[in-house]
């Protein structure tokens, strides 16, 4: 059970961090204010690095292994979309100190482990994150399918129809 990862579930208007069947962490949807999601490239789930959740007096870090992205891309959308406080940042613009990603890879970017910090220790870090937002993963998807087709019109305008 010690080894046994975590996971994020929805319980009520609490996301709750369980480790199998055991309850270890509650964080109440009231208290977040803000949700930074870490992608590597683009913005599908399967892309997320991990997530930070930010509240007034600490940030908290999600591995993507917690199943964070299902909670904030899929689940409570309406939720999420009310509270307008998703953002998203590129993995290469959003680094973690060191000492907060586990493990030890040649060529493979480590990423943090599911942890608590006070919110004056990442601060000025994710200050600096050319953060983008605020915007669900459905508002994103059709946004980035709007600019596409824009485009698309731009780069056929000088073409005449046959």
């Amino acid at each position: 059970m010690r080894n046994a990862p975590i996971a994020a579930r929805w319980e009520g208007t609490d996301l709750v961090m369980t480790r199998g069947p055991v309850e270890v962490d509650r964080l109440h949807g009231t208290d977040i204010r803000r949700v930074m999601l870490v992608c590597e490239g683009g913005d599908t789930p399967s892309e997320l690095q991990f997530a930070v959740v930010e509240t007034a007096t600490e940030h908290v870090l999600f591995p993507a292994s917690t199943g964070i992205a299902g909670r904030v891309y899929f689940e409570r959308q309406l939720y999420w979309t009310q509270r307008a406080c998703v953002y998203w940042v590129t993995g290469r613009h959003a680094p973690l100190p060191r000492r907060l990603c586990t493990g030890v890879w040649l060529l493979h970017r480590n990423r943090p482990a599911y942890m608590r910090l006070p919110a004056c220790e990442l601060a000025a870090l994710i200050g600096q994150w050319p953060l983008e937002g605020p915007q669900t993963w459905e508002q994103r998807k059709w946004a980035q399918i709007a600019v596409t087709r824009n485009l698309a019109a731009l780069g056929n305008a000088g073409v005449p129809n046959p």
